[in-house]
């Protein structure tokens, strides 16, 4: 008896929790020590018998499966917890995973695969249902893509940008590049956007210190502004600008 995992189940919908009461009650190795379809009654049961690992559903009518995690947590219950699910959003399946869950499993995966998805995670693996997680994945995937493509520099920004990296005012900049002064001024407030900079100095350290490999391709000016005096003249000269400007 004492290396029966102890299970409690916590799911809303009554015939899907006895199904798996039934599935589970068969299944060698495992214990169903109770179920429930409401976060108050899943609490009370951990008070009352010792659980290994909770089987939670998401959603459960007016609660959600998140509040049990903090809840347990603070009352220093320690059973593992293995969502499973019919589906999550990506910011819920965050928030579980942040909220100390094991794992998440999909209800419309094979029954086998439940017992495997148990015995993982009290071996103390994570179980992650790639068709779960894969809405995450993409979603980071395209918010790192995102933010990249947020930082790159049109052409005519790096020409920009290397006018203020030589300490030319912005009508020389407009005259050097056949662009007018607004235009320039325009140009300038894309550059200080893209960091979140205020100052033509504080644009200028970040492009030397963290952009110097994409925002100066140019490949002479690229040797140069890597050269530590180079980069405290330019520093200096424009600093100067902004002072008396």
């Amino acid at each position: 008896m004492s290396d029966e995992i102890r299970l409690l189940i916590v799911d809303d919908h009554s015939l899907f929790r006895e199904g798996l009461v039934r599935l589970l009650a068969a299944e060698s190795g495992f214990r169903v020590v109770g179920s429930c379809g409401h976060l108050k009654d899943a609490l009370e049961s951990l008070d009352r018998d010792p659980v290994d690992l909770v089987l939670l559903d998401y959603d459960l009518e007016t609660e959600q499966g998140s509040n049990f995690l903090e809840e347990a947590k603070r009352r220093g219950r320690g059973p593992k917890v293995l969502m499973v699910t019919a589906g999550m959003s990506s910011a819920g399946m965050i928030t579980v995973m942040e909220a100390g869950a094991s794992g998440i499993f999909l209800k419309h995966s094979p029954p086998s695969q439940l017992a495997e998805a148990i015995r993982r995670v009290m071996d103390g693996e994570m179980w992650l249902d790639p068709r779960a997680v894969k809405p995450v994945i993409q979603g980071t995937t395209q918010s790192a893509e995102h933010r990249r493509l947020e930082f790159l520099l049109s052409e005519r920004e790096k020409t920009v940008l290397r006018g203020v990296l030589e300490g030319a005012s912005n009508k020389a900049i407009a005259a050097t590049l056949h662009m007018s002064e607004s235009s320039v001024k325009a140009v300038l407030q894309q550059l200080f956007l893209k960091p979140g900079v205020r100052t033509r100095s504080q644009l200028v350290r970040i492009a030397l210190e963290r952009h110097s490999h994409d925002w100066l391709t140019d490949e002479i000016s690229l040797s140069l502004w890597q050269r530590p005096l180079a980069q405290r003249v330019a520093l200096r000269l424009i600093e100067f600008q902004e002072r008396v400007s």
